[in-house]
């Protein structure tokens, strides 16, 4: 007869984010001993850690934090990775996403690899990430590290599911006149998910590229020579309003662009951050 319950099965699950097969097992070794089967779980996750690497961690979420710095302030974004939504959910993996995120804000980590070398509890990031995941079971990974500053920055947090934990993460970066719109100018970015700023940080290879695609479909459809150039650029301009954060239908008035929004509050966005887990 199982020396454990149902309950006890159901805490450590909770507690770990572990399988129900392999909590179950390790009660039965454990003989019911809940801190020992705990510990058993860790070992056997440390183990396998390898055997892992071939998986797709693209489930997770995504954390933020705001500090004030000299003269501004600079906005962290951290999208930590499991397999499954039951782990992202998991009260010990939010637990470690907001362990992650407090050192990657200690070390002002920037990249993947910074976040990875800080400093986390006895060792680094790694560390506490190999620990974690051998006891949760599954693979975990940092996705992606982003930064953005500026004399203000606001966060916005999108839930893409009510019960997981947010999912797509903006920082939006603007002058001290763009502090009352700029956090409805992140939820914009939330839903319409823009590529660049300005016309001008867009690549001059993305746009030639475009500027002949644009030119060979226009001559595939019989256009008149003399209006050729003239179309281009107006199908230019159709591009620029889907990649450029400045030149989209502001999501909230689409008779008015974003730049216009920013006009009517005298307010420059400067940097903007959109991160999506499970994106690569």
């Amino acid at each position: 007869m199982a020396n454990y319950t149902a309950a006890d099965i159901k805490a450590l699950r909770e507690k770990t984010g572990a399988g129900m097969l392999d909590v179950k097992n390790a009660l039965a070794e454990a003989e019911g001993d809940s801190a020992r089967a705990e510990e058993l779980l860790r070992l056997k996750g440390l183990k396998s850690i390898a055997k892992r690497e071939g998986r797709t961690a693209s489930a997770g979420l995504v954390v933020s934090e705001v500090v004030d710095t000299d003269g501004g302030q600079t906005g962290y974004l951290v999208e930590l990775n499991s397999e499954t939504d039951f782990v992202a959910k998991n009260d010990t993996f939010i637990t470690f996403a907001n362990e992650v995120l407090a050192a990657v804000v200690a070390a002002d980590a920037k990249t993947v690899e910074e976040a990875l070398a800080a400093p986390a509890a006895e060792g680094t990031v790694q560390d506490k990430l190999n620990t974690v995941q051998a006891a949760i079971g599954e693979k975990l990974e940092i996705g992606h590290v982003a930064t953005v500053t500026g004399e203000h920055v606001a966060a916005y947090m999108h839930r893409t599911a009510t019960d997981l934990p947010p999912q797509v993460g903006v920082l939006v970066a603007s002058d001290a006149a763009g502090a009352n719109v700029a956090h409805d100018v992140a939820v914009h970015i939330a839903a319409l998910n823009p590529t660049y700023l300005d016309r001008e940080s867009v690549p001059a290879e993305v746009v030639e590229n475009e500027r002949r695609v644009a030119e060979e479909v226009t001559r595939a459809e019989g256009k008149p020579e003399q209006a050729i150039a003239k179309i281009v650029e107006g199908r230019l301009g159709g591009f620029f309003k889907q990649i450029v954060l400045l030149e989209q239908a502001y999501a909230r008035d689409p008779k008015q662009s974003v730049s216009q929004i920013l006009q009517a509050e005298g307010a420059t966005v400067t940097a903007f951050a959109r991160v999506r887990v499970g994106n690569e």
